[in-house]
């Protein structure tokens, strides 16, 4: 894995978690709303993340198109092993760490969201019959936030967020290093 792919996979990671505080932080400014556009009490959403694969990326895809084998034309040697041995021979005398597009790959590049879906499980009702949402027996569904669990989750993601900022810095600071160690 190059330096570049870690401040990318620590990229998306910031990108993620800033999107999960923002549903956290709609969830916390909705807890009382009982009204909404669909009607009926705002529900609470939930961010839902899957692993950002490698051939989701650009890079990911012109790697995968280099690394396939050229079929017929006698040789029968993959264009992967050709590119990467005429890379590694250009940068081998450099002292700089590097790897092919394609090669050695971890399997994911990162996090993305997949989807932000909405909780449908009912929220408490409560008695207040001079509330205007209230039904003919006196009660108001309430939504179905819980602002203890969602101040907990907008703790985890802040400190999701600051440990993927950590880990962009420390890649930052490896690649500074090796560069003054090459420059001598």
């Amino acid at each position: 894995m190059s330096f570049f792919n870690s401040m990318i996979i620590s990229a998306t990671g910031l990108s993620a978690q800033r999107t999960r505080m923002d549903i956290h932080a709609q969830n916390l400014a909705n807890v009382d709303t009982t009204r909404t556009a669909d009607g009926g009490p705002y529900r609470r959403r939930a961010v839902i993340f899957e692993e950002r694969t490698a051939r989701s990326t650009f890079a990911g895809a012109l790697g995968q198109a280099i690394g396939q084998t050229v079929r017929g034309g006698g040789r029968g040697e993959g264009l992967s092993s050709s590119f990467h041995g005429a890379i590694n021979r250009t940068f081998a005398g450099t002292g700089l760490p590097f790897r092919g597009i394609a090669g050695g790959s971890t399997g994911g590049a990162g996090v993305r969201v997949h989807s932000i879906q909405e909780d449908d499980s009912p929220g408490p009702r409560v008695y207040d019959p001079g509330h205007p949402d209230a039904d003919a027996y006196g009660y108001v569904e309430r939504p179905n936030v819980n602002t203890l669990a969602e101040m907990v989750n907008m703790i985890s993601a802040t400190r999701s967020y600051e440990a993927n900022i950590t880990a962009m810095n420390m890649a930052q600071a490896m690649m500074s290093r090796t560069l003054e160690m090459a420059g001598r």
